[in-house]
């Protein structure tokens, strides 16, 4: 009885424990974190060498600020803009969001034209969103979609809003991960609410690395 007893106070212990502890354990034995520290040693690297590249362009080679000063002054802002939100939509971040961080900061208003692709970035991602709830009805394209994104789609069945945090924050591709919150029925409104997270990406790039704001 008394062993009986114990084993139910043992349980209600475990019971209470709080919420982001019990959080902490399952994304620490999932491999959560783990997997959050390879996607930034991949995706960090290379955002290192562009950015290296593109201070190196524009030391020993062709002045790039200049350059990004005449495409301001040649293409329309709305064309620039169109050409990030199908990068960050149909092409899957294509193109660095950095370059297009650039290009605001040598417009006539950084600010509102920051702010303006980070809202692009943040509709390109409810693109994808649907383009994987879209994706879903189509057998053949949903079959050929999930074998290349077998992975992509089983974290985020397992993490969910999370991914989308770290999607939305860090340089991981956020059109592939609202693709897969598509494709596996993710609630929209949460998603809606964790990508939300992106225009505080794109600030505090513009803050850090270009100092725009």
């Amino acid at each position: 009885m008394k062993k009986l007893n114990m084993k139910k106070k043992n349980e209600v212990v475990l019971n209470k424990k709080p919420r982001w502890k019990l959080l902490h354990q399952y994304y620490n034995y999932t491999g959560f974190y783990k997997f959050v520290g390879k996607s930034l040693k991949k995706a960090i690297l290379p955002v290192i060498l562009f950015l290296g590249a593109l201070f190196a362009i524009n030391e020993y080679v062709i002045n790039i600020n200049s350059i990004l000063v005449t495409v301001t002054e040649t293409y329309s802002a709305a064309g620039i803009l169109a050409v990030f939100l199908a990068s960050e939509s149909i092409f899957l971040g294509l193109v660095p969001p950095e370059l297009f961080i650039a290009w605001a900061g040598k417009s006539a208003m950084p600010v509102t034209y920051l702010s303006l692709l980070a809202l692009a970035s943040y509709l390109g991602g409810i693109i994808s969103y649907w383009m994987g709830k879209a994706i879903t009805k189509i057998p053949a394209v949903h079959e050929a979609m999930e074998s290349k994104m077998a992975k992509h789609i089983k974290n985020t069945e397992k993490w969910g809003g999370f991914l989308i945090v770290v999607g939305a924050l860090l340089p991981i591709p956020f059109s592939i991960t609202s693709v897969a919150a598509g494709i596996i029925n993710y609630k929209f409104r949460y998603y809606l609410m964790f990508g939300l997270l992106r225009f505080i990406r794109f600030y505090g790039y513009a803050l850090v690395i270009f100092k725009i704001v």
